[in-house]
């Protein structure tokens, strides 16, 4: 299946969506990796458990429906994980399995599959799970990695619980939150490993720099502004949370994210503003979620408004007649 994303003239491409989703698994590697090594053997557990439940889901629906079988494209697979490591260490195996089968089952393929979801399964996943089980979604459900604190679970409040409630003193130092000694879900906590899958996705240039870099970005320019001209506070903004996972994983996702270059600068600075709003302003610490989920809503609009000119089509002049 190869993908055609751009106005006309199209340009026959070797690059398969099995091929981008397989890149997108490689550079998830090192985030997953770390938080079994971080975490235990739960989050191996949960990471496997959520992955066999997308793509036993995605097979199931698919038979149910006489629909071609797609399983091999690894795009369930990809989502799994994705769910997989918006969940804290501590949640019950069941936690993923719920998320994972409205994933695929509700976002994607009641949609039509692959290519016509509206909005990103994984992040929509996240969201209702926050909504049905918020305490074991944030708060006291996060966990310090177990590398760092020799024992089995210690409750800890993440990095951005502390910026809410005002305790500055208490925050992490900035080799603590590169390396992932904090508490938060199993793909937030180091933010090097995300940045390894960031350079390796652009290196096989599976997606732009321009939604990641202008995401982050804005986020930064906003609440070093509006957050007191804080540095440390805006590097606990940057470093913490789901910004990162986001940025580079979800909010480049190739359906629900806009097709022109133009429209994607929309859509980046769009999520950077709603994030930041929500953390500093709203009743959520975090705010990655809910605003890749918003603009996923709006990306059909920005792209109408940058729509590209037609190749070999003369623009109109004047009224239509």
């Amino acid at each position: 299946m190869n993908l055609h994303v751009t106005a006309s003239p199209h340009v026959h491409s070797e690059l398969t969506t099995a091929r981008i989703m397989r890149d997108v698994l490689i550079a998830l590697a090192p985030a997953a990796l770390w938080a079994v090594v971080a975490f235990g053997a739960n989050a191996l557990l949960l990471m496997a458990v959520s992955v066999l439940a997308a793509v036993g889901t995605e097979y199931a629906v698919q038979r149910l429906t006489h629909r071609p079988v797609t399983v091999n494209d690894l795009s369930a697979a990809v989502t799994g994980l994705l769910v997989a490591m918006n969940v804290p260490a501590s949640a019950p195996w069941w936690l993923v399995v719920v998320g994972s089968f409205f994933a695929i089952a509700i976002v994607k393929q009641c949609f039509g599959g692959l290519g016509h979801n509206f909005m990103n399964p994984a992040l929509a996943a996240r969201a209702m799970l926050l909504a049905c089980w918020p305490s074991r979604m944030s708060g006291s459900a996060f966990t310090a990695p177990t590398f760092w604190s020799g024992v089995d679970a210690v409750s800890s409040a993440t990095p951005l619980d502390l910026l809410k409630k005002g305790l500055v003193g208490d925050l992490p130092d900035v080799g603590s939150l590169l390396l992932g000694n904090i508490g938060g879900c199993l793909g937030e906590v180091s933010a090097v490993c995300l940045l390894l899958g960031l350079a390796y996705l652009l290196i096989r240039r599976v997606i732009s720099w321009r939604i990641p870099v202008i995401y982050v970005a804005t986020v930064a320019v906003m609440t070093f502004l509006f957050g007191g001209l804080d540095v440390m506070r805006t590097g606990v903004h940057l470093l913490s949370g789901g910004l990162l996972l986001g940025a580079i994983f979800m909010a480049t996702d190739y359906t629900t994210s806009p097709l022109t270059a133009a429209g994607q600068v929309i859509f980046a600075v769009g999520c950077g503003v709603l994030t930041a709003t929500i953390r500093l302003w709203g009743g959520y610490p975090e705010g990655v979620s809910y605003s890749i989920l918003l603009m996923n809503v709006a990306t059909p609009l920005i792209d109408r408004w940058v729509k590209p000119h037609v190749f070999g089509v003369e623009r109109r002049r004047g009224k239509h007649a």
